[in-house]
């Protein structure tokens, strides 16, 4: 009797022994692109501790859910190279980042523009270690939020030896820390006071990690090639990856010369340099309330009391006091000149980009103004285009918001089509709202190329689409083993309806989520189902120095 039990046992423990663990999805029925830009295919994936697995048609698999993907796509998760939504799910309560899973994004690469010094990077990867977070999380090291430590207050110079070495320790810090590289913010405080010479120094510390150069550019309206030029210069001198950070042509004066960019970023791969760009699919640039571009000199006694009204959160207080102080006339001509020039040389929007870039996108009080640019509208009523401002803010009973760079569409398109060109959000951490104020690229991106331009207009393939937004990016950024579907990697997986898939936001309601995603796994867990949030938090920080990328 004992023997046959012995026997039994035996034949028990090899047959279970044979059999793969139950899968914890199967993924059935759909149409996959795998992301490297192959033509679609039919077929089935299953995820399996993490990891996803293709199968073989027929296959019998013992799963613990079933989704039947028929007519929806399966693709690599997207992965989002200029993301800002970083600092809002470091608050637990936005932790999800429910604005970018229903756009399929399961990565975002945070601290573009130069923001982030290794002590803020630290703070962030903490909370995000301890709370958890619905996407994957990677970060650059910022040029910026450096310089500010080691040089204080201190910024209209440049650095001495000393503090260039502790800019470059800094630098090396953060790339052990696992940053994918450097970059910077060259239009705003501090970064605007650096030399190239600077940058060159600080990106050479990145080259032994193989990380990459992105950058915010210098002057992108009034110096439009010559700053771009300049990133290539500073990663071919440090021998590593440049990335020209959300590219585009702004302003009226820059219509069209989006194809000096192309070619000489096209004469620099061909010559074996890897110079790539991220783009976010809309004509317009950051928006802002007009007001915004209004700058008050410190010296001002109004200029302190509208700020403590702001961060009381009284901003009708606020903006009525902004109004009686731009009606007196020798106080808006002081007003004028710190807004047009910075106060002491500083930042300004006007200085910037200035009125022929400006355009309005939404305006309760004055709709038919709405396309224009600030400088068409001050030449049409042939008054000056500060004065245009300031009876604007003053005439008003709801804020009108503006772009603060109006793009051409056809030079939104013709970047589109580079096939070194990826899409990517610049967009920030926003819940959904019906509400004005934002840009309509954090919610839209992803799904507005996938729907408008591929779908809609056919301006380009959906496996190419996916392609740019999957393992282009990844691989710019050293994560080979995402971006793609494959045997064995991490299941970072969106499903979603080729025929519904939309942006639904825009520059008069930017909030507004997407439509069209399903599903989304992050790491092999759901973090959306049936277009339903889970709650499940799996996303992990990505180092550039570990294994597990």
């Amino acid at each position: 009797m004992k023997k046959h039990f012995l026997i039994l046992a035996c034949i028990t423990i090899l047959f279970s022994c044979n059999q793969k663990p139950t899968a914890d999805f199967l993924i059935q029925n759909g149409t996959i692109i795998d992301g490297l830009g192959n033509p679609a295919i039919k077929g089935n994936i299953l995820i399996r501790n993490g990891k996803m697995e293709f199968v073989k048609p027929g296959a019998n698999i013992n799963a613990n859910k079933t989704i039947d993907a028929t007519g929806l796509i399966v693709a690599p998760g997207f992965v989002d190279v200029h993301n800002h939504s970083d600092v809002g799910i470091f608050d637990s309560i936005n932790k999800l980042n429910e604005g970018f899973i229903r756009q399929g994004v399961t990565t975002i690469v945070g601290g573009p523009d130069g923001n982030f010094s290794p002590t803020v990077l630290r703070q962030l990867i903490g909370a995000y270690k301890t709370q958890g977070i619905g996407t994957n999380t990677a970060f650059y090291i910022g040029h910026n939020g450096i310089r500010r430590e080691v040089m204080k207050k201190d910024q209209k110079r440049a650095p001495t030896l000393d503090e260039l070495n502790q800019m470059k320790a800094l630098v090396k810090e953060g790339m052990e820390m696992g940053a994918v590289g450097l970059s910077t913010g060259l239009m705003y405080d501090p970064g605007m006071y650096s030399k190239t010479e600077e940058i060159i120094e600080l990106a050479k510390e990145v080259t032994a990690y193989r990380g990459i150069y992105d950058s915010h550019v210098r002057n992108p309206v009034h110096a439009f090639v010559k700053s771009h030029r300049e990133v290539i210069e500073i990663s071919t001198s440090a021998n590593i990856t440049g990335k020209l950070g959300h590219l585009k042509a702004v302003g009226l004066h820059n219509n069209g010369t989006m194809s000096e960019i192309i070619s000489m970023v096209e004469k620099y791969r061909k010559d074996g340099y890897t110079i790539v760009s991220d783009q976010y699919p809309y004509n317009g640039a950051q928006t802002e309330a007009l007001r915004a571009v209004i700058i008050i000199p410190s010296t001002m006694k109004e200029a302190a009391i509208i700020n403590v009204l702001k961060k009381e959160g009284e901003n009708n207080k606020a903006l009525d006091l902004l109004k009686s102080t731009l009606s007196n006339k020798s106080k808006r001509a002081q007003i004028k000149k710190t807004s047009e020039e910075g106060e002491n040389g500083g930042f300004a929007w006007l200085k910037a980009t200035g009125y022929s870039s400006m355009r309005i996108t939404s305006s309760a009080d004055y709709p038919e103004l709405v396309g224009k640019y600030l400088s068409q509208i001050a030449e049409e009523k042939k008054m000056d285009p500060f004065d245009l401002v300031c009876d604007l803010i003053i005439n008003t009973e709801e804020s009108s918001y503006i772009t603060l760079g109006g793009i051409n569409e056809k030079d939104v398109q013709t970047l589109l089509l580079q096939p070194w060109n990826m899409v990517a959000s610049d967009g920030t951490y926003v819940k959904h709202s019906t509400s004005s104020g934002g840009h309509p690229r954090s919610t839209g991106t992803f799904p507005r190329v996938l729907g408008h331009y591929a779908r809609d207009l056919k301006l380009l393939s959906l496996e190419e689409a996916i392609r740019k937004m999957t393992s282009l990016p990844a691989d710019v950024v050293g994560f080979k083993n995402r971006g793609r579907i494959k045997n064995g990697l991490p299941a970072d997986i969106v499903i979603f309806n080729p025929e519904t898939i939309i942006d639904n936001s825009t520059f008069e309601q930017p909030n507004l989520y997407s439509s069209g995603v399903i599903h989304v796994f992050v790491n092999g867990v759901p973090v959306m189902q049936n277009e339903k949030m889970t709650g499940n938090a799996p996303g992990k920080y990505l180092s550039l120095i570990s294994k597990d990328k």
